[in-house]
């Protein structure tokens, strides 16, 4: 059984929520977004991503390619625009079918954990930081405080399309297993080691612990929109 919990807010220092997200059981897919750009511009940029990227699904189409059409319809917006500013979001998608796997598919630093007993990042950022520690000139970390942790290298309507990568996972989604969705806004503010922490308290419903992610998110500066999304399979 399916059981998940979902929750956006605008943070503590932002005017305007640009996260956007979804969540259904019954077409199995869950999503969340982290527009950038400005208001009007970032907002609009995770909504065009997150409807057409439902869109496509419910006509059939592969979770990646869908990405990659919300991709371009971003750009094709931004091209009607009178505005010289770019628009662009993050996507991070999980996708269920019937026989118990899972799929997920992500640009940029929006991120896709797995718990099953312990905490596995399972995305892997496109940001700059994570190029340092790819590298090794930076630990994970020295990322978290980096002036720098915040650019992303790829991002739904602002890469050149011929560049983009659209990163695909699959894996067994087994029961006991909990998988997280968030936007950045939970991880600039909470650990690893909290989140971990949370998701194992099996007292709590999976709404009840978004309900607290979020609170340790604002308890830890609020700096950010934060979006979580926990589906668990009982």
């Amino acid at each position: 059984m399916i059981e998940f919990g979902h929750c956006s807010h605008v943070g503590l220092r932002r005017e305007h929520n640009e996260d956007t997200y979804y969540a259904d059981a019954d077409l199995g897919v869950w999503l969340v977004a982290d527009g950038m750009g400005g208001h009007e511009h970032g907002e609009v940029a995770s909504a065009i991503a997150r409807d057409t990227l439902i869109s496509e699904i419910k006509k059939g189409t592969s979770l990646a390619h869908a990405v990659q059409l919300a991709d371009e319809e971003i750009i094709r917006h931004s091209n009607r625009r009178s505005e010289a500013l770019p628009m662009g979001t993050t996507i991070a998608a999980m996708r269920m079918a019937e026989d118990n796997e899972y799929e997920i598919a992500w640009v940029g630093d929006s991120r896709v954990y797995l718990f099953d007993g312990a905490l596995t990042q399972i995305s892997q950022d496109h940001s700059y930081v994570q190029e340092l520690i790819d590298q090794g000139a930076i630990t994970s970390e020295q990322a978290r405080n980096h002036p720098h942790r915040n650019v992303v290298t790829q991002a739904l309507g602002v890469t050149d399309p011929q560049s983009l990568r659209v990163e695909v996972l699959r894996g067994e989604f087994s029961p006991g297993m909990q998988i997280l969705l968030c936007s950045d806004g939970l991880t600039e503010e909470v650990s690893d080691a909290e989140i971990a922490a949370l998701m194992s308290r099996n007292e709590l419903s999976a709404q009840e612990c978004v309900d607290q992610l979020i609170v340790a998110a604002l308890d830890g500066g609020g700096s950010d929109n934060v979006t979580v999304i926990l589906v668990r399979n009982r």
